[in-house]
């Protein structure tokens, strides 16, 4: 990974400090120091605001904006189903004063919880944690298959290219957290940055093709962190989880957790034009190390539209966690893989459609208790905030007295940007291909 690259405006200046460290194949796809600069090039012109009006003439990205965009909007920052209380974060305690108390299946999953937090290290090694750092590679691919290619049928590929295969596009990532409620990500992937954060107030999520938006409902820790970054977070997810019984999983034999969103979770991220029917979440930990090899998670969500019926999007993310290394006595996931599975049906001409997208992703480095992360440090952005400020001051202020002329009542529309702000990720990028 490198984390500087040449000065592109004068050769004899100091080396440029990137935001997000790059890995060496993004600077390999050309020869020698052109090559190198050209990979600079293409990094910078992708954090700048107009990045989304490339042309694609000479940039190393083998896919179309298209396909990049979403497959950064559904695999780039997702969030994970329901908020965590921050009071959850010692579950240890709690789950010995009910383990007699609930059901077998619910007791069950307390006790297999309790394993899991020795296997990371304890409860005592993860209460010390007070902030993460984290920084790796990722490897993203994309394919796009019809209903005939989905049921094995003699249909072919539409778009895009296999995945797990060769090909695909290289970036890198930041994670910076300060306990499950205060998290900042950037994510560089073929030149295109994307932005995720949360102050604890609000969720939000900032792509170059897409102004800031806020996520609905309260916000929500981030879906990298449960991949076996944080165990603590992950600990706490699942503390009401239920059993549901046992699986092999890459040759382990795993008990498998189950988490449903509450219907109240749900609702709350609704808006008039998306309804988000379920989302849950299932936890696959080894009964032979205690530790989570497999986290799955599942949602559905249904897009009305005008006098057109309506569109179901869902979207089935399986994530493996490999090569768990201790770091300061807490056990951490340093290599993975995520599936992605994205079908489309209901009222559509082109019938059923199913997307598959698979990231793989390496941690280089992994840090905790950082000095100086500050609340500033996960402000959102400047835009997000004049427009919720415009949006309260429209609320609050009213005038003195009703007018004499009753004036006629207007419908609002929403807009695109509103229906993007429903808190699922990637229903920016599902509106604008349904």
């Amino acid at each position: 990974m490198r984390k500087l690259c040449p000065n592109l405006e004068r050769d004899d200046a100091l080396d440029t400090v990137l935001e997000v460290p790059i890995p060496e194949e993004m600077f390999s796809r050309g020869s020698g120091s052109r090559g190198s600069r050209f990979g600079c090039t293409n990094v910078k012109s992708g954090v700048r605001p107009n990045a989304s009006d490339r042309s694609g003439a000479g940039e190393p990205c083998s896919m179309s904006r298209g396909e990049l965009q979403l497959m950064l909007g559904v695999i780039g920052a997702p969030l994970i189903p329901l908020p965590v209380d921050h009071a959850k974060q010692s579950p240890c305690s709690v789950l010995c004063e009910q383990l007699k108390a609930d059901p077998i299946e619910s007791s069950t999953a307390k006790y297999i919880i309790q394993q899991y937090v020795a296997a990371s290290g304890g409860e005592w090694a993860l209460n010390k944690v007070t902030s993460m750092y984290a920084m790796g590679k990722v490897k993203m691919t994309a394919a796009e298959l019809n209903s005939s290619d989905a049921d094995g049928g003699g249909g072919g590929h539409r778009s895009g290219k296999k995945s797990g295969k060769s090909g695909g596009e290289v970036g890198g990532f930041v994670l910076w957290q300060k306990k499950p409620e205060l998290w900042s990500l950037e994510l560089v992937v073929s030149g295109c940055k994307i932005s995720a954060g949360s102050d604890g107030k609000v969720a939000w999520r900032q792509t170059p093709w897409h102004q800031s938006h806020a996520s609905r409902g309260p916000p929500r820790p981030l879906r990298r962190s449960l991949q076996g970054l944080d165990p603590m977070l992950t600990a706490s997810l699942f503390a009401d989880a239920v059993c549901i019984g046992e699986r092999g999983v890459d040759g382990e034999d795993c008990f498998v957790l189950k988490v449903e969103a509450e219907a109240s979770s749900l609702r709350a991220r609704n808006s008039s034009s998306v309804e988000i029917i379920r989302h849950t979440v299932w936890g696959y930990f080894s009964q032979r190390t205690g530790l989570l090899v497999q986290l799955e998670d599942s949602h559905l969500l249904q897009i009305k539209s005008s006098g057109h019926g309506s569109v179901f999007w869902e979207t089935t993310m399986e994530s493996h966690l490999h090569d768990y290394r201790a770091v300061d006595g807490v056990n951490i996931a340093h290599a993975g893989r995520t599936a992605v599975s994205l079908v489309r049906f209901g009222d559509s001409s082109d019938g059923n459609t199913r997307t598959r997208m698979e990231e793989v992703w390496n941690i280089e480095e992994v840090d905790f208790n950082i000095w100086g992360l500050s609340m500033d440090c996960f402000l959102p952005p400047s835009d997000l905030k004049e427009s919720k400020e415009a949006q309260d001051v429209a609320a609050v202020v009213k005038p003195a007295r009703p007018p004499p002329i009753r004036m006629p009542a207007v419908a609002v529309r929403v807009g695109p940007s509103q229906v993007a702000a429903v808190n699922m990720d990637d229903s920016d990028s599902l509106i604008a291909r349904s």
